[in-house]
């Protein structure tokens, strides 16, 4: 009988070109470059690239996936008026979740076009729409008009725009970029796994990534990071950091935003996201957020051993980017999508449907039927 791992820990359901996360070196691949070596330096769109086509862009090729994108950005009118009919109750995750799943019904070529080029322009349209899609939905929700879209701008410059309604400061896009260059890929996490064995039963692109999103929404995957800005919100000042802190490890209570399923030391994604934490802390004149997340750091490393992970600083960056708490887990997803589709093609390209096995622990075999009137 096949080997057990509950969560299937240890075990390799595939090969991949695209990333791979290095838990005891504190290492992020994507495409062969460590995460190191493309932070800061490319942006969003490069990378989008790089994982499509396992190379960056010239000036030339990135010009043109840009224009790829802007073209796709308009949003179907059905999907628009669901947009604004949904209730403001709404979590912000399952309209997303809901909007990318009636994208597929406005595709007329699908189901009748399976082709890899057919999904490649798929997958350029969906993640031109993510971001519009959750800054709607957010001016939806507040009462809002939609601004609209505009071609001069980048993915990250875009949403800020379409969130505000204003033209995002320098920094701002700076910042935004950088995350989502380090959330785009991360190996066979769970919501990448999810669209993965749902591409293989050979559905189409958009259930796919609607079940991504749908994994990505718990709380032990993208969630983490809603659940670090509320910490830090129940902490309230830096001083009542440390009694805080004793109590909730006494309680043997998690601390949000430490410690990671795979990584044993370092996450090599939050020292650039605590840069910007700082660096926007600067600027915004609102110093304690960051203050406090230092000093959990500082003392879960002491205590336990334990590193914080690039939940624990994007949570401060997007609260520092005025950026509403139920917007994280979305904005990870926009992200994401970038990695999502990338697996989602590498899947087709040589596809296996995912069968793993489980092992049986009920009763013993051999347990006799009874007509229900003597049960």
């Amino acid at each position: 009988m096949a080997e057990f791992a509950k969560g299937l820990e240890g075990v390799v359901a595939n090969e991949t070109r695209l990333g791979d996360v290095r838990g005891q070196e504190g290492q992020l691949v994507y495409c062969g470059y460590e995460i190191n070596e493309l932070a800061g330096k490319v942006s969003f769109e490069e990378v989008i690239y790089l994982l499509w086509k396992d190379r960056l862009p010239n000036k030339a090729e990135l010009a043109e996936l840009k224009e790829q994108l802007a073209d796709e950005r308009n949003l179907p009118d059905q999907v628009i008026e669901f947009i604004k009919t949904t209730p403001n109750t709404a979590l912000p995750i399952d309209v997303l979740r809901t909007a990318v799943s009636m994208l597929g019904l406005h595709d007329p070529s699908v189901p009748l076009d399976d082709t890899l080029d057919a999904n490649r322009r798929r997958a350029v349209s969906i993640v031109a729409k993510v971001g519009i899609i959750v800054a709607y939905f957010h001016r939806a929700r507040n009462g809002l008009d939609f601004p609209k879209v505009r071609r001069d701008l980048g993915e990250a410059a875009h949403f800020l725009y379409l969130l505000d309604g204003v033209d995002p400061s320098p920094k701002k896009v700076e910042t935004l970029d950088l995350a989502y260059v380090l959330h785009a890929e991360h190996g066979m996490n769970a919501s990448t796994f999810s669209a993965r064995v749902t591409i293989s039963t050979l559905t189409d692109i958009y259930s796919a990534v609607t079940a991504a999103i749908a994994a990505l929404k718990g709380p032990l995957h993208g969630g983490a990071n809603e659940g670090v800005i509320h910490m830090l919100q129940e902490i309230g000042e830096p001083e009542n950091v440390d009694a805080f802190l004793e109590k909730t490890l006494a309680e043997k209570k998690r601390v949000m935003g430490i410690g990671h399923r795979v990584y044993k030391v370092l996450d090599p994604r939050a020292p650039h996201l605590r840069r910007m934490a700082i660096e926007l802390s600067h600027e915004l004149g609102e110093p304690k957020w960051i203050a406090m997340s230092e000093r959990i750091a500082e003392l879960m490393k002491e205590k336990k051993g334990l590193y914080a992970n690039v939940d624990f600083y994007s949570a401060t960056v997007y609260y520092s980017l005025g950026i509403p708490t139920d917007l994280f887990t979305p904005i990870f997803a926009i992200s994401r999508t970038a990695g999502w589709t990338a697996h989602i093609l590498e899947q087709l390209s040589n596809n296996r449907l995912y069968r793993p096995l489980s092992e049986y622990v009920g009763d013993p075999v051999g347990r006799k039927f009874a007509p229900i009137d003597e049960r």
